[in-house]
């Protein structure tokens, strides 16, 4: 039988079905290319971030600036010295002694204060020797460390007050301008206030607005950003024992 034909009209048609089985989507000139489920999921590499070094400075040499010194962490020897005092040009009660490092950072603390606040600071306390604090120590009063724990020995620790005398040595100093400026600024220059309110079953000591302790920029603005407030949580140390 002879072979039928398809008429020529019928494979135009035939050839635009098999177009339609594949359709083209219409591109739009402002139309951005849709991302991939890929790209949408993965996250851009995070930037690694320094992480700051504990281990850096001891903090059981007494010459480090980080020592930590508390009543279950004496000084070795507990008779020790600095090598490096210096006097303080500062308003003060008594002349103040410091380490070099400190006592510039103290002095550039002191006339921040003032152009920054129009505060006067002034110095009620900073190095004692081993015999001045046997001089010092009763147990019975809270606030005076045994000879060989206390940080005034360290030759990195002031008690600052204001000029005038309000509240000095007194807890109220956290409520003047001058309890107040320190409070939010001291740690730029390197100083932390070391007895903070409320953590006294870590410190081993009572609120003492006024007790700043030298440990160098780096280490204050780490704890300042951190939110850190005592050098035994920074430090992982088991809390002081109290009096």
């Amino acid at each position: 039988m002879p072979r039928r034909l398809l008429p020529i009209v019928v494979l135009p048609l035939l050839l635009a079905g098999c177009a339609a089985a594949e359709p083209v989507a219409a591109s739009s000139p402002s139309a951005s290319p849709s991302p991939t489920a890929t790209e949408a999921t993965v996250p851009p590499t995070p930037t690694p971030t320094p992480t700051f070094d504990r281990n850096a400075r001891s903090i059981d040499d007494p010459a480090s600036v980080w020592v930590v010194v508390n009543r279950s962490r004496p000084l070795n020897p507990q008779d020790w010295v600095p090598g490096d005092l210096v006097g303080v040009p500062v308003a003060h009660t008594w002349d103040p002694l410091l380490r070099q490092e400190g006592a510039d950072a103290i002095v550039a603390l002191f006339a921040a204060a003032r152009a920054e606040a129009g505060l006067a600071l002034a110095s009620n306390s900073a190095y004692r020797s081993y015999t001045s604090q046997v001089g010092l120590y009763h147990p019975s009063n809270p606030l005076i460390a045994p000879p060989g724990t206390s940080e005034h020995q360290t030759g990195l620790a002031m008690d600052i007050g204001a000029e005038s005398g309000e509240c000095s040595l007194s807890a109220c100093f956290a409520n003047t301008a001058e309890g107040q400026w320190l409070a939010g600024n001291a740690w730029r220059f390197g100083f932390v206030l070391r007895f903070p309110d409320g953590l006294e079953g870590i410190t081993g000591y009572p609120f003492e607005p006024w007790h700043y302790r030298y440990v160098g920029t780096e280490l204050a603005a780490e704890m300042h950003a951190t939110g850190t407030r005592t050098l035994e949580e920074f430090f992982g140390l088991p809390p002081a024992p109290a009096p």
